[in-house]
């Protein structure tokens, strides 16, 4: 065979092998692609609709001291320079936010370090709506948390179990706050039931107030005790009442700053 003809047979078998290894490449490409719709969670495939559990924050929402929680000082000007940003002075425990560990205890888990498995999670709702209507200061109790077993289930390992006493409708209110006499006033969880929740694997708590622990409470026994056992809460959580009381997957975006004790977070939930 001439010097010429091997050359092109070199070449062509070359080529042959290229194509197929391009061809190769681009199936296994679409196999990836199409594993990773299947890997999706099942819950984002079947419906996709999500309930954001956010209160929008700004300088008038309600914070447990009375200070603005954000305060808003112009960077730079739009007109002057053809963009514009804000400079952000923020409490950390302001809005819809996260209490982790570490905001109440001396060493702690930060909210930086916080576990990302248990910030996406199944959400149970407990409802009080009814007993903080009549007790402002009411609890969610140990026989709250068995009539919903009750009802719907056992509470899954490492969920978020929130408490819904209908709260948000006070927002804009003194009321959301404080009682006639300016006292705090406002529902929350009970340590009796915050253990029973910790002993069924439950990984946070979330309530539709300003606090863990009931305004009334001077020894924030749920706070002194659920957090630093290594578990966060969510306060001022918003929407409760367009989810079901099971099934819906709560998607937590803690914020991720060295040594944070919590901060604003944005909190969806996935049906």
């Amino acid at each position: 065979m001439c010097h010429v003809c091997v050359i092109n047979n070199v070449k062509s078998s070359m080529l042959s092998r290229r194509d197929f290894f391009r061809k190769t490449a681009a199936a296994g490409l679409a196999a990836t692609a199409a594993g990773a719709v299947s890997a999706r969670p099942a819950l984002a495939q079947a419906s996709g609709k999500v309930v954001d559990l956010t209160h929008t924050l700004d300088g008038d929402f309600p914070t447990f001291d009375g200070k603005p929680g954000i305060l808003f000082t112009e960077n730079v000007n739009f007109d002057e320079s053809g963009y514009q940003i804000w400079e952000l002075t923020i409490f950390e425990h302001s809005g819809t936010h996260i209490d982790a560990p570490l905001h109440f205890s001396k060493d702690g888990t930060s909210v930086a370090e916080l576990d990302p498995q248990n910030l996406i999670c199944p959400l149970c709702i407990i409802d009080i709506k009814s007993k903080a209507a009549e007790e402002p200061n009411s609890m969610v109790e140990p026989e709250d948390v068995e009539a919903y077993v009750s009802a719907h289930g056992e509470i899954p390992q490492g969920a978020c179990v929130a408490m819904n006493s209908g709260w948000q409708d006070k927002l804009g209110d003194p009321s959301y706050r404080n009682d006639a006499e300016g006292n705090f006033a406002f529902p929350g969880f009970s340590k009796a039931a915050t253990d029973m929740l910790a002993d069924m694997g439950a990984a946070s708590i979330a309530v539709d107030t300003l606090s863990l622990d009931p305004g009334n409470s001077s020894d924030f026994a749920v706070h002194y005790s659920w957090l630093p056992s290594g578990r966060f809460g969510i306060e001022n959580i918003a929407n409760l009442d367009a989810l079901p009381a099971r099934g819906a997957t709560l998607f937590v975006g803690a914020p991720k700053h060295k040594d944070g004790t919590g901060g604003p977070a944005r909190v969806m939930a996935m049906i």
